[in-house]
């Protein structure tokens, strides 16, 4: 079972500081999360879960592209074709994909600009474009994984991905649409659109920090 992300720093790793962003959104939700660069892509998953504001109940993968012919070689090419290689959970039992508990950030992405595609619920089909944006020491009497900045809402779970998030959000800006209390009532109390709460999203990487990672419960 995969640990979770520990907040020690040792001299040889370095905090890389990622941008989150969820494809198809408008205007773009996204996130800004520092992490230690030894990460596996495991314990990203889950801080990735937490800074965007999903529930972790469904299926996931990491899809490497672009990859250039050495890094490709040494991720381990095992069938995979048009420069794509994907990493989840083993527990999943997906074809064709690696274990993400064996493979590192820095691996992954071993520079800045480096890009990958973190896809969440296969249905929906929610995808994050994750690029490196800086790679820097950690900061002094910081504990990582740390939340940065954000914009905007994540999405409810099973709306439908991005487009059934959007045809929602035009219904509730119509009282009088047919479909407007269904949607409404469908909707998590209390969700805003615009609402992004960044010391929240902090206190639940706080327990990602020396423990254990917990099993992803409910997943479909």
């Amino acid at each position: 079972m995969p640990k979770k992300p520990s907040g020690s720093k040792s001299q040889s790793t370095q905090i890389y500081e990622l941008k989150i962003t969820l494809r198809g959104s408008k205007p773009p939700i996204w996130r800004r999360a520092a992490v230690p660069s030894d990460m596996s892509l495991g314990n990203l998953h889950y801080a990735v879960q937490i800074v965007m504001g999903w529930t972790n109940s469904h299926l996931h993968q990491f899809i490497a592209s672009d990859l250039s012919r050495k890094e490709y070689r040494s991720l381990g090419k095992r069938g995979y074709t048009h420069n794509e290689r994907c990493f989840s959970d083993p527990r999943f039992e997906l074809e064709d994909t690696g274990n993400e508990n064996k493979v590192t950030l820095n691996e992954l992405a071993p520079a800045v600009k480096g890009k990958f595609i973190y896809e969440y619920d296969f249905g929906d089909g929610w995808e994050h474009l994750i690029e490196v944006v800086k790679i820097s020491p950690p900061a002094d009497k910081v504990k990582y994984p740390v939340c940065l900045a954000g914009e905007l809402a994540c999405p409810p779970e099973d709306c439908g991905g991005i487009w059934g998030y959007y045809d929602m959000l035009e219904v509730l800006k119509n009282p009088k649409h047919k479909d407007y209390k269904d949607i409404r009532g469908w909707m998590p109390p209390g969700f805003k659109p615009e609402r992004f709460n960044l010391e929240a999203i902090n206190a639940e990487l706080a327990t990602l920090r020396g423990c254990r990672a917990r099993k992803p419960d409910n997943f479909i």
